[in-house]
């Protein structure tokens, strides 16, 4: 084992990252790197992880939420993949360990207040990233894939700064979410078909959107993710157990609060003064011209992004070259399916590096 200072490595002035103190780095062969470590990037310290085989191509991987975080994960559904490309996994703004490294002891309204996230401060954060990693691992670009909260992100870098990406994998893709009446309405016909009275006792209580408070949001989406389970293949067991390091008290809590503390700032909260990161999302809008190529992995039991809404932004939108996979059985979540077509996608993307 040996420690790298990231000192010794000169970047470019648009990538503006601070290097952190050190990078721990483990190497088990010439090429095969597993290196994690909190750097600072524009402004913070994030924590990031990069595992592989540094002479093959890197995917940037964007966890959902916001404020699910993979990295304590990543292991036990991608160590295979480590032998064919590098793997990166980031803690994003808000998240997980990155949350945790600064975090306050309790998560109140004047935290929240003082401490907004916003769509364009975590895609510039996600670009600085991808910058640095193409000059660290000494490619001309990168692959880029994001789930859920993690689609939106992605689109949001990959269309602002294209020339960082090979192709932009999307799966369980937002397109616009600013509205739950949909949702609603969807899981109040699937209770009643059901006669599921506790969770028609529920919506009648939360009644219909639109929402003040992130936590009635959150007992909507409960009920939605009830009904999703009932309706797809699950993902194996033991993909979503803490690796070793992970499982413990402090990486539990941070992950739990920045969990909290990111949802409430996607969906917004008028008592707490916080506004919804959501409202500014349309991509049917404002985001339909693509520079690199384009997949989508859809479920099609996913209710919170339909197979219908990710279809129609699918067909509206422009790309080189464009994908759509739909998977039966399977919904808003990972599942074997899911990574299954992620990693057929992985494998045919066309890279030039070499």
């Amino acid at each position: 084992m040996s420690i790298r200072s990231l000192v010794f490595f000169v970047f470019l002035a648009a990538a503006v990252l601070t290097p952190a103190i050190s990078w721990s780095q483990q190497a088990t062969s010439e090429n095969m790197i597993s290196e994690e470590n909190f750097i600072a990037i524009n402004g913070i310290e994030q924590w990031v992880t990069i595992k592989g085989d540094r002479s093959k191509p890197v995917i940037l991987f964007l966890h959902g939420g916001p404020g699910s975080v993979m990295s304590p994960y990543a292991d036990h559904i991608y160590k295979d993949l480590e032998k064919e490309f590098v793997l990166v996994q980031w803690d994003q703004r808000g998240a997980g360990r990155t949350y945790g490294k600064t975090a306050p002891d309790e998560l109140t309204s004047s935290f929240l207040q003082a401490n907004p996230l916003t769509i364009d401060q975590m895609a510039a954060d996600g670009i600085t990233l991808a910058q640095f990693l193409c000059q660290y691992l000494g490619k001309q670009k990168i692959i880029l894939f994001g789930t859920s909260w993690g689609s939106a992100l992605g689109v949001t870098m990959v269309t602002r700064q294209p020339d960082l990406f090979y192709a932009w994998v999307g799966h369980s893709q937002i397109v616009n979410p600013s509205s739950d009446s949909l949702l609603y309405e969807k899981v109040l016909t699937l209770a009643t078909r059901s006669h599921d009275t506790a969770s028609l006792n529920k919506l009648r209580e939360i009644e219909k959107p639109p929402y003040s408070r992130a936590r009635t949001v959150g007992q909507l989406w409960r009920i939605v993710k009830k009904y999703e389970r009932e309706n797809s293949a699950p993902a194996p067991k033991g993909w979503f157990t803490e690796m070793p390091g992970f499982d413990n008290a402090k990486d539990s809590r941070d992950r739990e609060n920045g969990d909290d503390y990111s949802f409430v700032n996607f969906v917004g909260d008028q008592q707490l003064k916080v506004s919804a990161m959501r409202r500014s999302i349309n991509f049917a809008e404002n985001n339909l011209e693509f520079k690199v190529p384009v997949y989508l992995i859809q479920g099609e039991a996913d209710l919170l992004t339909p197979a219908a809404s990710t279809r129609q932004y699918f067909d509206k939108l422009k790309a080189p070259h464009k994908e759509y996979v739909l998977l039966p059985n399977t919904a808003h979540g990972f599942n074997q399916a899911v990574v299954d077509a992620q990693v057929k996608i992985f494998r045919g993307i066309r890279i030039t590096d070499h």
